[in-house]
Parts: structure tokens; sequence; C-alpha cells
């Protein structure tokens, strides 16, 4: 029976990793692009998209509270900062937010 247990255990934690999509995957096949108010947006409404960007976003947000204690800055100016390089770094055919929060491909 525990044996069992672990093989299903395990199963399932494959089949996790088997779903689990790539930040550089999502954005080239369109499904999150870069919002800008430096956090990761989805453009195209799904599981996956919604919990990567959950994910991303959670771990930006505690670097920019790092960046910001450090230089006793806000947490929103440092988030605006990123936003524009990850706007700018955002490769051809992927997706950015305009300031009107359109998506757009760049």
């Amino acid at each position: 029976m525990k044996h069992k247990l672990l093989l299903l255990v395990t199963a399932l934690v494959f089949s996790f990793n088997a779903f689990a999509i790539s930040l550089h995957d999502a954005k080239s096949q369109g499904l999150v692009g870069e919002q800008t108010d430096g956090y990761l947006g989805v453009v195209v409404n799904s599981s996956e998209a919604q919990a990567l960007a959950k994910s991303v976003n959670s771990k930006r947000r505690a670097h920019y509270e790092k960046i910001a204690k450090k230089n006793g800055i806000s947490v929103d100016d440092v988030a605006k900062l990123a936003a524009q390089k990850a706007i700018e770094a955002t490769a051809q055919g992927e997706y950015i937010q305009t300031p009107q929060g359109k998506w757009i491909k760049k």
C-alpha cells in the first residue's frame, strides 16, 4: 500500500511538471506579456498562464521590495522602472501592454 501511494504521489508530481510552461514559452506563444506596471499580464486566459503569471509576479514583487528598501524608494517606482526595462527587452512578436491597457505585439 505504501509503495502504491509513493508511486501515485510521484506520478502526480511529474504530471504537474509536464503541464507547467516556462516564461519564455508562454511569452513566445502569446499567452502572457509585459505590463506597464512591472508585472506579467495574462494575454490569453488559461489556467497555465494564470498560474505562471501569479508565480512570476510574486517573485518580482519580492525582488522589487528588496530593491526599494535598499534604495529608499517606493516599490511602485521600482516596478515602473522594471516595466520600462522589461518592455524594452521584450522580443519582436511578443506582447506588451500599452499605457491604455491594450495588448499589442512588439
